[in-house]
């Protein structure tokens, strides 16, 4: 994997601090929230809890700055508002992140489902998430528990029964 690209904004120490007016502050939160989706999609990763001090994300050590935790809750908020992230827990630490939204993953997997001709075929989520056939794909890779949700709002729109058995699932599309 290759070093992540910061953006200039990340070297400049007042990006770290909420600015108080207002259009400034939108503009800082637009690109808190671009750069949040872009570096978790680095990762791969899906999940983050606001109280993890030493994240890069969250902490630029070369300046020794650092993102509130309020700060932090108004980004992860900001995505919500864009369907690019939901709490997990009830004091809103925990967040599940994605970079496209549940509406879009389930369209790219609903498209991909229909282009390798797999409707009335059942599938388990890793053939999905992590197969030879979805390399490449926007989706590949995509966490366990975000792909549920996805296909969850795909039966909720009739283009998939989501099926469990002994905490494992599969998934037929139709």
């Amino acid at each position: 994997m290759t070093d992540f690209q910061w953006p200039w904004e990340y070297t400049f120490p007042p990006f770290f601090t909420l600015q108080p007016h207002e259009e400034t502050r939108q503009q800082q939160l637009n690109v808190w929230s671009d750069l949040f989706l872009k570096y978790l999609k680095h990762l791969n990763k899906f999940t983050v809890n606001i109280n993890e001090g030493s994240f890069p994300l969250y902490y630029n050590e070369s300046l020794n700055r650092r993102l509130s935790p309020s700060m932090i809750l108004q980004i992860l908020e900001k995505l919500q508002r864009t369907g690019h992230a939901q709490p997990l827990d009830k004091k809103r630490q925990e967040w599940q992140v994605y970079w496209h939204t549940l509406e879009e993953y389930g369209n790219m997997i609903y498209e991909w489902i229909q282009e390798t001709g797999q409707t009335r075929s059942v599938c388990t989520l890793y053939e999905i998430a992590n197969g030879e056939s979805t390399e490449g794909k926007d989706f590949h890779g995509i966490d366990e528990s975000v792909l549920v949700n996805v296909l969850r709002l795909l039966e909720d729109k009739g283009r998939c029964e989501l099926i469990e058995m002994d905490g494992s699932y599969g998934v037929k599309f139709f």
